[in-house]
């Protein structure tokens, strides 16, 4: 392990980072697979019936209240809400003349936007037929609304966490971040509208390009390619 030694913190963070992205591509094939197989189906459908009033699974369990608020957490997930949020961001760091930082968030996010829409498409599994409490239009695996939350949140998370000194701070904003992702994930399920495993696969993608991007703009500013200020 000399070579390990050898590096710095930074670039051990890196690899770090690279095992993470693998091993969550690697749930994410093995996920795929195990619903391509349809070894998921009893796992699914339990959980799925779990959020349900028994004897009746076109009704979330709770009162109607508790219906409307999954509703509001599940549109943080949502494009639109993601993009005006995406746009703002964007926005402000060009205003603050951080145009390597702005670019760097779009490529994360529509990049991510794309990898979500190739591989629902590729996979095109059915959606949950439980409800219609929430109106979708594209196939079920993985998960959308779960994959660009956690692209966008932990991002923007991330971005925010090496912008602040002290350990508390950075892990609020990462904490927050990871909550905000876990909440849209749950909702998606809580409304019927995903599979468990959908969402389970919309996280580990989601989590892996992240990173991916994360690691990259690492690697770009070590070697001056990239910065957060002009």
């Amino acid at each position: 392990m000399s070579w390990w030694r050898s590096l710095d913190a930074a670039e051990r963070w890196m690899l770090a980072g690279l095992a993470g992205v693998a091993v969550l591509v690697v749930l994410f094939l093995q996920l795929a697979d195990e619903v391509a197989e349809g070894a998921t189906k009893a796992f699914d459908n339990a959980v799925l019936l779990a959020f349900r009033v028994p004897g009746n699974p076109a009704d979330p369990i709770g009162p109607a209240w508790v219906e409307e608020m999954a509703r509001d957490v599940t549109s943080l997930g949502s494009f639109a809400v993601l993009g005006l949020l995406v746009a703002g961001v964007v926005l402000y760091l060009l205003l603050d003349r951080r145009r390597g930082t702005a670019l760097f968030v779009m490529v994360c996010v529509l990049g991510g936007t794309a990898i979500s829409t190739v591989l629902k498409m590729s996979y095109d599994r059915p959606r949950p037929q439980l409800t219609e409490v929430a109106r979708v239009f594209t196939p079920s695996f993985p998960s959308g609304h779960s994959m660009l939350s956690a692209v966008t949140y932990l991002t923007l998370g991330a971005l925010l966490a090496e912008a602040v000194a002290g350990r508390r701070l950075k892990g609020y904003f990462i904490g927050v971040a990871v909550v905000l992702t876990v909440l849209v994930g749950i909702s998606r399920i809580y409304l019927g509208v995903h599979y468990p495993t959908d969402v389970l696969a919309g996280w580990a993608m989601g989590s892996a390009w992240a990173a991916f991007c994360l690691v990259v703009a690492s690697w770009l500013r070590r070697r001056g390619k990239y910065a957060q200020t002009p």
